[in-house]
């Protein structure tokens, strides 16, 4: 491999390794200060997230929504595109994918899964692509805003579903009914949440790689994404590129949402979400934007949440550390003017220590 590339990936992961590392070292201090033991609570931490099977599959389980829904992001970031609006786009994807498991009935799995995915992808798409994107490609209205501001009517849209709405099941329960099992995703490991929704993920995180970094559409999203005037110098039609980046972005999070509903909730509950829309945007900045990288911050997030259960029980540390430190993780990535300084402040400290021996 080139000397060149080594140097650039070392670049781009010192950065977010860093982040996790001043994380965990400030919330260690925080916790001797409050008088907790950080070994034993780091070690029941990691034991919550990985230390049996049925832990470990449930981690990638709380990984999996996380991991579609940062490609998500990641794509619209990578064509310079803020869509904050996926967890409006993941409420969609999930309406419609519980909608197509409950309603069509006698479909055989392998029609009936791709079906309800297929169907939560094209609604998430169009929930992404026709308002903000036309409004950002043709009246410059900021995706900020209008992502946003989707992202609210699609929780209001659910509540009305659900609250007496046409999707509410028998009863005073504000939940649909129950999806077919013909199109529930199947289990991997018994005992756990943890589906073939993963699979879906990590394919969908190469998937998306080789498009952004190797197909001429990528290329293209990312020539608009870094420099829109020098786009149609060139010829690239930068409206159309916009309203197609926000609507593949809008797509794979409705996709998110559709995996967690087919399966592990199987069934669409008023409130059920779990931030998976806002997290996935710490997810991509942690991973520099790259779909493959998001496996792993997906997974670091998980972890998080899953072990801090059991952080709580074994060693008597409130779970909301794990927040605590999330958002620590968090400044570090977005501070990285600081993580830079630091780095650079002791490799010519080192350097220099060395020149004098």
């Amino acid at each position: 491999m080139d000397i060149d590339k080594v140097k650039n990936i070392l670049d781009k992961t010192s950065i977010p390794f860093l982040s996790i590392l001043l994380a965990v070292l400030i919330g260690s201090i925080i916790m001797l200060i409050t008088g907790y033991n950080p070994l034993l609570a780091y070690a029941a931490l990691f034991s919550g997230a990985f230390g049996s099977v049925q832990n470990f599959a449930n981690t990638l389980a709380n990984a999996t929504p996380l991991i579609i829904s940062g490609i998500a992001i990641a794509l619209a970031f990578n064509a310079g595109l803020f869509n904050i609006g996926a967890e409006g786009q993941y409420w969609i994807g999930a309406i419609a994918g519980v909608w197509a498991g409950y309603y069509f009935s006698g479909l055989p799995a392998y029609l009936h899964i791709p079906l309800a995915l297929l169907l939560a992808m094209v609604a998430g798409g169009l929930w992404g692509g026709i308002i903000p994107g036309l409004a950002k490609a043709y009246t410059g209205a900021h995706e900020v805003i209008t992502t946003m501001m989707m992202s609210y009517i699609a929780t209001f849209f659910s509540h009305y579903l659900l609250e007496g709405g046409p999707m509410q099941a028998e009863g005073y329960i504000p939940q649909s009914p129950k999806i077919n099992e013909s199109a529930m995703l199947p289990k991997m490991i018994e005992h756990s949440q943890l589906s073939i929704g993963i699979v879906i993920a990590v394919v969908l995180s190469i998937v998306v790689y080789w498009f952004i970094y190797k197909s001429k559409w990528g290329m293209e999203m990312r020539i608009v994404g870094d420099n829109p005037r020098a786009a149609r110098y060139i010829g690239i039609n930068v409206a159309r590129n916009t309203v197609v980046s926000l609507g593949l972005s809008g797509a794979i999070a409705g996709l998110a949402g559709a995996v967690q509903m087919l399966g592990v909730q199987h069934r669409l509950y008023d409130s059920f979400s779990s931030g998976y829309g806002y997290t996935a945007i710490v997810v991509a900045l942690l991973a520099r934007n790259n779909p493959v990288g998001i496996i792993f911050s997906a997974l670091l997030f998980a972890f998080l949440s899953t072990g801090s259960q059991n952080m709580q029980m074994t060693a008597g540390v409130p779970a909301q550390l794990t927040e605590i430190i999330s958002g620590l993780i968090v400044f570090f990535v977005a501070a990285e003017a600081i993580i830079k300084s630091l780095k650079n402040k002791f490799s010519f400290k080192f350097k220099r220590e060395g020149e004098v021996s």
